[in-house]
């Protein structure tokens, strides 16, 4: 009988990180904040070209920078 590994737990991110202009969310963070999906996220990176582009931290690593997100959502906002 083989041993399974334990599963890897995923710690949830503070959302008062957003308050960091430098901060590199997840994005699962990053979808709380802006109140979207994290597949819409991905489709408005690939769609919309005022939309902050992503970080790649390796290969299954993804962020995007907090202060990029929170002017882009003031612009949608003031539009």
């Amino acid at each position: 009988m083989t041993a399974h590994a334990p599963k890897r737990r995923r710690e949830a991110q503070p959302l008062h990180v957003v308050q960091l202009d430098d901060a590199l969310l997840k994005l699962s963070t990053a979808s709380a904040v802006a109140g979207l999906s994290v597949p819409t996220l991905y489709r408005l990176a690939k769609s919309d070209p005022t939309f902050p582009k992503f970080i790649k931290m390796g290969q299954r690593c993804t962020r995007i920078r907090a202060g990029d997100l929170t002017a882009w959502l003031a612009a949608r906002a003031g539009a």
